[in-house]
Parts: C-alpha cells; sequence; structure tokens
C-alpha cells in the first residue's frame, strides 16, 4: 500500500515521540513491502513562532492532499501562561480538527498487564479495563459563540449542538459497540443541559436500528466516579466535545500513565492519529517522553487503513517493551532506557515480536537491539 502521511510534530515532547512512531512506521514499510510518503510541516507554538499562524495555510494544504495526518504535540507556557495572548497554539489544533472535518475522536483505554502495578488504583478495580470512548469533536461549547464584555467582567460560551453532528458520531459508535461487546453507554447532562436533552433523543432513536447493542444512560458527573470505581463495567461510551475531552484524560490515569494512550481523529474523508498527551514542555529535548502513546497512535492509522497484520506487529512489540521492560522513567523510575532506546527496540522487533528470544540491555542502551 501506498500512503501519503503528513507529519505535525508540533511543540515541546511532539518531535521527540513523532520521530519514533515513523521510525516504527518505517520498519512496517520495510517488513511488509509498502511504500509511505512522510512530509513534515509546523503546527502550533512552533508555527506561531515561525509565521505567526498555529495553523499556516501551507500545513493546512499538506494536510489535505495527504491520506493521514501523524500529529505530535500542541502547546507551549509562554502562550499558555498569559492571559492576554489573542492567538493561542491550540486554536491552530482546532482550525485543523474542523478544516479536515475529524468529527469523531476515538480514545482506547485498556490497561496493559504489566503495568497494572503503576495504575493509582487498586489491580481488582481495573482488571480487564478494555473500553474506547466516541467523542465530539468539531461542535459543542469549543466550537460555539464567545462573548466576553468590554470591561471584561462578564463571560459566556455558546454550546451548540445539531441533530446531523450527534446522528454521525453516534452511528460510529453503535458500529463500534457491535464489534466489541455490544454495550453503549451516553453520557450527557440530560437533567441540566438542553443541548444534553437533544443528545439523549437523538441517540435513543438511532438505538432502534441497533437492538443488538444495549444503550445506558450516565451523567457525566457520575460517569467520571464510575470510571474510578469499576471502569471495567464500560464497553464504548460515547459523548460531546467536552465531556469527552475530561472523562478521556482521567480515563488515562486509569492505566498508570497518559503517555501509553493513542487516539484517532476521523470524518467523511481526513483522518488524524495522535497521542492524548500534552506537550511535557520541561521534558523538550531530554530523552524521556514516553513515545508509546504514539506508536500506538500510528498502530491504529495502520488498522484504519485495514493493515491489521502490521497493526498487530506494532502493537506485540510494544507490548514487548513492556514486558522486559524497556520503557521510559515515567512507568519506571529506575529505567536507563530514554525515548530513542524505547522507539528503537519496538522498530527493531516488529518484523517478528512472537519469535523473541532475549535482549541485550547494554547494547539497547547503545541503541542496537540484539536477539540472543
Amino acid at each position: 500500500m501506498k500512503l501519503k502521511i503528513a507529519l505535525l510534530p508540533g511543540d515541546g515532547i511532539g518531535p521527540e515521540v513523532i520521530t519514533q512512531a515513523v521510525s516504527c512506521l518505517q520498519a512496517v514499510e520495510d517488513t511488509f513491502g509498502h511504500q509511505f510518503i512522510f512530509a513534515k510541516a509546523p503546527v502550533g507554538a512552533t508555527a506561531m513562532d515561525e509565521t505567526g499562524d498555529p495553523l499556516p495555510e501551507d500545513t493546512l494544504a499538506l494536510c489535505k492532499r495527504s491520506d493521514a495526518v501523524l500529529f505530535g504535540a500542541i502547546g507551549d507556557p509562554k502562550y499558555d501562561n498569559n492571559p492576554n495572548a489573542k492567538i493561542r497554539p491550540e486554536q491552530g489544533l482546532l482550525r485543523l480538527r474542523k478544516e479536515l472535518g475529524l468529527f469523531s475522536n476515538i480514545r482506547p483505554v485498556k490497561v496493559f498487564p504489566t503495568l497494572i502495578s503503576n495504575s493509582p488504583l487498586r489491580k481488582e478495580i481495573i482488571s480487564g479495563t478494555d473500553f474506547v470512548i466516541y467523542r465530539e469533536l468539531t461542535g459543542g461549547i469549543y466550537f460555539g459563540e464567545k462573548y466576553l464584555s468590554e470591561d471584561g467582567s462578564t463571560a459566556s460560551d455558546l454550546c451548540l449542538y445539531t441533530e446531523a453532528e450527534i446522528s454521525r458520531i453516534a452511528h460510529l459508535a453503535f458500529k463500534a459497540a457491535k464489534k466489541r461487546r455490544n454495550k453503549l453507554t451516553l453520557v450527557d447532562k440530560a437533567n441540566v443541559l438542553e443541548s444534553s436533552r437533544l443528545w439523549r433523543r437523538v441517540v435513543t432513536e438511532i438505538a432502534g436500528s441497533y437492538p443488538e447493542v444495549a444503550l445506558n444512560y450516565l451523567f457525566v458527573d457520575n460517569a467520571a466516579m464510575q470510571m474510578i470505581l469499576n471502569p471495567s463495567q464500560f464497553d464504548v461510551i460515547l459523548t460531546g466535545n467536552m465531556f469527552g475531552d475530561i472523562i478521556s484524560d482521567e480515563g488515562s490515569v486509569i492505566g498508570g500513565s497518559i503517555g501509553l494512550l493513542p487516539s484517532a481523529s476521523v470524518g467523511e474523508k481526513y483522518s488524524m492519529f495522535e497521542p492524548i498527551h500534552g506537550s511535557f514542555p520541561e521534558g523538550a529535548g531530554k530523552n524521556i517522553a514516553n513515545p508509546l502513546a504514539s506508536i500506538l497512535s500510528a498502530a491504529m492509522l495502520l488498522d484504519h487503513f485495514g493493515l491489521k497484520e502490521e497493526t498487530d506487529a506494532v502493537i506485540k512489540s510494544v507490548n514487548l517493551s513492556l514486558k522486559k521492560g524497556v520503557v521510559t522513567p515515567d512507568l519506571n523510575p529506575k529505567s536507563k532506557f530514554g525515548t530513542d532506546d524505547v522507539g528503537h527496540f519496538i522498530a527493531s522487533h516488529i518484523a517478528d515480536a512472537e519469535d523473541y528470544r532475549g535482549l541485550n540491555r547494554e547494547n539497547i542502551g547503545l541503541g542496537k537491539s540484539t536477539i540472543i
């Protein structure tokens, strides 16, 4: 398969983790006989420093002529901590989602058995956790009309949704549930918000087309609590933009590190894949960033294009790195492996992770994986 992949490294640790994801995709390319054509462009604070625009027109044009986008991270304290900033890096990401029509964000939350002790929750609570969050991405309060009074003392943000916006992501979520365990949970605030009542009506109507899928409802505050008390109860969670933003970050803690969770953002024509973690600017350039979420995002890219064997090869190699302790310090404070070491190990074992027989740790530290 031939794919054109736009690379948007972004800010902070973004360039470091995306480099490792690309290495893994190149390993897939070599092993399975594909052709991946990569092209890089600036976005976020990096783009603002270069052009004054968090999403330059050239970057957007590159994304639109590519088959997929691989995104790093976005955000910089010099903009984030300035309340008077008129333009922020995150505006580039929001506009990119809107311009590409990426209306559905898909975030899997799964506990890796080898890292279960890293979770702040007890083993018996999180064992078996495996769910996916479908978050509406281009509507709601993040994109609604914003108002600030002239004296700065009053502000508002409009949460606007249409039936069409809700319907298109609801169908995706129900189809995903059919392929999983036939359970879908709608997370809303229908006891207070009119927009949530619209969500509930539309999703309930659509549920009639998927009789095999059990639909239940949770208010967002209860859902946040249930994700901590009993996360394994969930299969597919469907929710709006802001609620999805919040509970997906909460879900990232279940597995023990936000550096483990990938995501996909898809629309009718375009798709983008990115780790859910932030730019972690204090860790930039120190070779300590966890690249697993970025690598697993690359795996989601492969899966999106139907490359199942290739996807499995990446996931098996990631699992192998976890099993053998080839991880960054966020997962093991005693680890001497850096971002580059972890990425190199995974890329080196993509060809045949099942045939792994041993690891020469000294060579891995030197950037040379060795099967013994």
